[in-house]
């Protein structure tokens, strides 16, 4: 049995999106510190970030409904579109800066231009989207989307959707073709060959078994070879977990009192896949729906092309299900041992609040697969049956936790929980994690770097030109930005003609 000490800068726990972008980042701002990455599977993004785990929308609230909420008064709240849309422009400018740089190659092989919709039916959802419409487009993020309630416009949009349809209720659509699939996977698989060649160390096959602070500040892990059983001790100043699922167990791990009091709620997901070239041709966009009546965010129904190893296909979903693993590759056992005596009464009162959540994902568990069939048939009318098969997308945790809002919250989006000298951080939750990857991995490093953020500042801002500024005040920076991405992401031809033939300055 090995015992070794190793020592390094940084430890990167978890191969997916966050712990790629994260050292990503590191290698531009401090190329001299050295990075370790331990992961317990075979190769890197196989779990939340693999491109069947997720629907690979580049979330930027062009077409997710959830994003924007009809407050009492009639008036939409836009805050939470403005947000995430910003957050996905600095992924796209450090992408584009990697691009350019010549650190990853082939933009093509993990983005792709293609239209956002969203799609609604009855008077109230048309209404709803009207109002959307309307206060998207008078902002400078959202230019260039299109609302239509003419059946005849739709059928040219959305061909599948609206073959054979009945119209005995209003129809109305959004569209912007600005929007983009991303293959999050080939993403992450990128990022790790770059870190490889700046001679990062990524251990595959190897588990985390404990994280202990060292007498000298700096963290210990207990590392285990998965292969051979051998233990290994790593030692750095800095830790990040970036384990998707499997980040709470770490985080309690660590002892850290920030750790304290926060549970995780597992929900899994089902899409129907569709790879038959006569149907995928039919249709080119993400159309989003409106979530039922107690649904979480993540169940919002959408009809989605695909891009997966250069091959089209249509995912429509996702269907909420609920399993006890914390990670597709977990254990049954993670949700019981993920309850401590700190987190026992947070759990227990986001039982008691969430009954109608539990009793949703029960009932979606029970579906079989002619039901699935009979809510895709509400976006396409004649699908039928044998052209669609069911695939397991990833676990998510939710976290949940006591805020404002009472004890037991359950929470979606992502949450950052970091030690208060910034020696350790984790990151938990879920959608729309990975699309804002960059932004999140960025409030890291000021939490954690606070001593060293003034002096990286000018390469962050090498990187993404937008780092520190407000987009939505500078409506120029916006257009200075959607040219120069567009052009090294290989998304131009996807632009209007207005923004392709504008030169950033």
């Amino acid at each position: 049995m090995s015992n070794r000490q190793m020592k390094t800068d940084v430890i990167l726990i978890g191969a997916g999106i966050m712990s790629a972008t994260l050292g990503s980042l590191l290698k531009e701002l401090v190329p001299e510190w050295k990075i370790t990455v331990i992961e317990k599977l075979a190769s890197a993004g196989e779990e939340s970030s693999n491109e069947w785990n997720n629907a690979g929308t580049g979330h930027s609230s062009l077409c997710e409904l959830n994003y924007t909420v009809e407050k009492s008064d009639g008036s939409i709240d836009i805050s939470k579109a403005i947000k995430t849309n910003e957050e996905f422009q600095v992924s796209k400018q450090f992408w584009s800066y990697l691009v350019n740089s010549k650190l990853i190659r082939n933009p093509q092989d993990f983005i792709s231009p293609l239209p956002h919709m969203s799609l609604v039916q009855g008077a109230q959802n048309v209404a709803f989207l009207k109002k959307r419409f309307e206060a998207l487009t008078n902002n400078p993020l959202f230019q260039g989307m299109e609302y239509s309630d003419d059946p005849a416009k739709l059928a040219e949009w959305i061909p599948l959707i609206m073959k054979d349809r009945e119209l005995n209720e209003p129809i109305a659509a959004t569209r912007i073709e600005s929007g983009t699939d991303v293959n999050f996977g080939a993403l992450t698989r990128n990022l790790f060959a770059h870190l490889k060649d700046q001679n990062a160390d990524i251990l595959y096959k190897h588990s985390v078994d404990d994280i202990k602070r060292a007498s000298d500040g700096s963290w210990e892990l207990k590392v285990r070879n998965l292969d051979s059983g051998s233990v290994d001790h790593h030692s750095a100043k800095f830790v990040f977990i970036g384990a998707g699922g499997g980040s709470l167990h770490l985080l309690q791990k660590s002892g850290i009192p920030e750790g304290r009091g926060i549970g995780g709620f597992p929900v899994s997901g089902i899409f129907m896949v569709c790879q038959k070239p006569e149907i995928v041709e039919q249709h080119f966009a993400k159309v989003y729906g409106k979530a039922p009546v107690g649904a979480p965010p993540m169940s919002v129904p959408h009809l989605d092309t695909r891009f997966i190893d250069k091959k089209k296909s249509l995912f429509f979903g996702p269907f909420a299900g609920f399993s006890p693993k914390f990670l597709k590759t977990g254990s049954m056992f993670d949700l019981i041992t993920s309850v401590k005596t700190d987190n026992l009464v947070t759990m227990l009162a986001a039982g008691s609040k969430n009954m109608s959540l539990t009793k949703y994902l029960i009932k979606e568990v029970m579906l079989s697969k002619e039901q699935r069939m009979e809510a895709l048939r509400e976006f396409v009318p004649n699908a039928k049956s044998e052209d669609w098969e069911l695939v397991v997308a990833g676990q998510r945790v939710q976290v949940i936790k006591d805020t404002a809002a009472g004890k037991g919250t359950l929470q979606f989006g992502t949450e950052l929980v970091s030690a208060a000298d910034g020696s350790i951080a984790a990151l938990l939750g879920a959608s729309p994690g990975a699309s804002t990857a960059v932004s999140v991995m960025l409030d890291l490093i000021k939490k954690c770097f606070p001593q060293q953020v003034k002096a990286w500042e000018p390469k962050i801002k090498e990187m993404i030109p937008s780092f520190g500024v407000s987009l939505l005040k500078n409506p120029e920076l916006i257009k200075q930005i959607d040219s120069s991405t567009a052009r090294a992401l290989g998304l131009v031809e996807n632009l209007p003609l207005t923004v392709a033939s504008r030169t950033v300055s």
